[in-house]
């Protein structure tokens, strides 16, 4: 959520930079000073009325002492008459509160400078890439029949269990899943990331703090009768540890990661491009999290992509690195970078992270500070997160690029978690 003090001094900016995101923001943001300009001035009545009561109640003592009975009880009925205003004023004051906040919150994050204007994917600019694209045999099987013939994935049983989309993983199909979950793990741990577990339901104010609501409620799974959200991420429970937290600015960046499964709807068109392991509704997830200083949250970014780079090169699998357009960006993130693998059957590259600095926005909403040593005010961290890494499309990749006539070949990194090094 993007704070108040920012819009009332930089309007003209945050309407500019805005467009960038293709969102029109002018008249919401008059909207939104309207409303402030209201409560400002509704909160300076309430301040004064509570200090007359204040005044004419130090006055009441002095004149009952003073043996002034009816000055006194002229005053008293003052006093009455300005307390019930000052209710009637805090009322209004809690109704303008929440109207402004229900403003504020349809405002997305403002873009970084970097950047560019767009629409969509194919308006993004690639950074970098890396890694051989091998040609296969032209008898090479796409990685939903290759599951089949190794019968390592079963969707027809997970479809009888529950519905499409949730896959059974069998055999070295639920060993390489539960390598990869190590791999990923391990690795993040030797980058400095603290490992936690954590619930993989929320609440609304969990779901709120980060974006998800009122935004993508439509993505995510209720437990109606708890009202309780399944997570589409580690990234909301992660980060809503330090929800409602103030922190030393000498224990920044905090580094937190988090393997769990991950739920959603995925609402939309389900056609070739998402068959087998291209869209789930649930998936394993290795998040990586930083709370970092906001002088210093970008340096946060580079490392966390140069880490989840690192692991599609220990795997092996060709990828590229896009930095998204406004167009192509979440309504939360100031700077996103997605990763793309290769996937050899399908020849068509397949997204598997995305790593983003939401600067103060999310920090705005979890109300996470930091205090300076001797600093006069505490100020608003900077969230960033990633996908290190999403894995139904790292496997699609690994199966697809890695089959051979004889099997499928494990990276050498997993074979010491698996305990195998072919499928066969």
């Amino acid at each position: 959520m993007l704070t108040l003090n920012l819009i009332r001094e930089q309007k003209d900016f945050v309407v500019e930079r805005l467009k960038i995101k293709n969102f029109d923001a002018a008249s919401l943001v008059d909207k939104i000073l309207e409303l402030d300009a209201i409560r400002r001035d509704t909160q300076k009545n309430y301040d004064a009325i509570l200090a007359d009561i204040n005044r004419i109640s130090k006055e009441i003592g002095e004149l009952i002492r003073s043996g002034k009975k009816a000055e006194a009880d002229a005053a008293k009925t003052k006093t009455t008459s300005l307390k019930e205003e000052s209710r009637r004023l805090a009322e209004r004051l809690d109704e303008i509160d929440k109207e402004l906040r229900s403003e504020l919150i349809k405002l997305p994050n403002l873009p970084h400078e970097s950047v560019s204007p767009g629409h969509g994917a194919e308006n993004n600019v690639k950074v970098r890439e890396g890694g051989v694209i091998k040609e296969l045999e032209e008898t090479a099987l796409p990685h939903w029949e290759l599951i089949k013939k190794y019968d390592i994935i079963d969707f027809e049983l997970g479809t009888k269990l529950t519905g499409a989309g949730f896959p059974v993983y069998k055999g070295k199909g639920a060993k390489l899943e539960r390598a990869l979950i190590n791999f990923f793990l391990d690795e993040g741990e030797k980058a400095g990331y603290k490992e936690v577990l954590p619930p993989i339901v929320v609440n609304e104010d969990s779901a709120f703090a980060t974006g998800q609501l009122p935004d993508k409620e439509g993505q995510m799974y209720l437990i109606g009768s708890d009202n309780y959200y399944l997570i589409p991420t580690a990234e909301v429970p992660v980060t809503n540890i330090f929800r409602d937290v103030i922190l030393d600015a000498a224990d920044l960046p905090i580094k937190t990661m988090a393997y769990t499964p991950c739920f959603r709807r995925e609402a939309g068109s389900w056609g070739a491009h998402v068959r087998g392991l291209n869209r789930l509704h649930q998936f394993d997830k290795v998040e990586i999290v930083q709370i970092a200083h906001p002088d210093h949250s970008y340096e946060a970014l580079e490392e966390m992509v140069s880490h989840v780079e690192g692991l599609v090169k220990k795997l092996g699998l060709p990828y590229r690195i896009m930095k998204l357009c406004g167009g192509d960006m979440s309504f939360t993130s100031a700077l996103t970078y997605d990763f793309e693998v290769w996937s050899g059957a399908q020849k068509r590259w397949l997204e598997v992270s995305s790593v983003s600095n939401f600067e103060s926005f999310q920090a705005n909403r979890l109300k996470c500070r930091f205090r300076e040593k001797g600093g006069k005010q505490n100020r608003l961290v900077h969230t960033l997160n990633g996908s290190a890494l999403a894995l139904p499309r790292i496997v699609a990749a690994l199966l697809e690029n890695n089959q051979t006539p004889s099997g499928i070949i494990v990276p050498e990194v997993l074979a010491k978690y698996t305990g195998f090094n072919i499928i066969d």
